[in-house]
């Protein structure tokens, strides 16, 4: 049996010298050739290989950023206060100019009269500021109010009404504010209000010129 394996054995190594040198390619046991051009033919698109030097490879992979287009700003209605008749034969007169027709009307409208309550008047700006720092100690809310006759004063609260400004006059006097009133800070005004039923991106652009005109009334969401 031992002799049977060694036989085998030499056999063996026999027949793979024979095969690896060549000897048995008359009777189809050819190694596959490792020399050129055997192997060149076994590559796959060799065209697309580069080499990578040591710079090259430190450098991060270039990367394709998609951006989204920016979203279009969405057109909206916009109006103002109320101008009065001659206000708006002015503010008529530079919108034929300056906008695109059919971009505004002016409205008919009526804006209700504002009651304060009201401090002061005080004999300078600083010692309205004093006193609002005083109200602030019983936490009560102050506004600076620059606008004559009441200039300079303090509004602790505008109201569509006297009943309603009354009302929250007797609610501070509890709360130690002795010396408030109550003022109409705005008569009714009836007149011509302007709205831009459609502003669009480019339509504000044009608008920005056209501000000292509003006489200080801004532009606001259409009610």
């Amino acid at each position: 049996m031992l002799r049977l394996v060694v036989l085998l054995l030499v056999l063996a190594n026999a027949l793979y010298f024979a095969w690896s040198q060549g000897h048995l390619a008359s009777v189809g046991f050819a190694r596959l050739p490792q020399t050129e051009p055997q192997r060149l033919a076994q590559q796959i698109k060799p065209e697309q290989m580069r080499l990578v030097g040591l710079d090259d490879a430190s450098k991060p992979l270039a990367t394709t950023v998609v951006t989204a287009p920016p979203l279009p700003a969405a057109a909206e209605c916009l109006q103002t206060g109320v101008f009065t008749q001659t206000q708006t034969v002015v503010l008529t007169a530079a919108l034929a100019d300056a906008l695109p027709a059919g971009s505004w009307v002016l409205e008919s409208a009526v804006e209700p009269a504002r009651w304060i309550v009201y401090m002061g008047r005080y004999a300078s700006v600083d010692a309205a500021i004093k006193k609002r720092g005083e109200l602030r100690g019983l936490n009560v809310a102050s506004e600076l109010v620059n606008t004559a006759p009441l200039a300079p004063g303090l509004s602790l609260g505008d109201f569509n009404t006297e009943a309603e400004a009354s009302t929250e006059l007797a609610v501070l006097s509890k709360r130690g504010v002795k010396t408030a009133g109550i003022r109409q800070q705005r008569a009714e005004l009836s007149g011509q209000r302007l709205k831009l039923p459609v502003v669009s991106t480019e339509l504000r652009n044009q608008l920005a010129a056209l501000t000292p005109l509003l006489l200080g009334k801004t532009l606001q969401r259409c009610t």
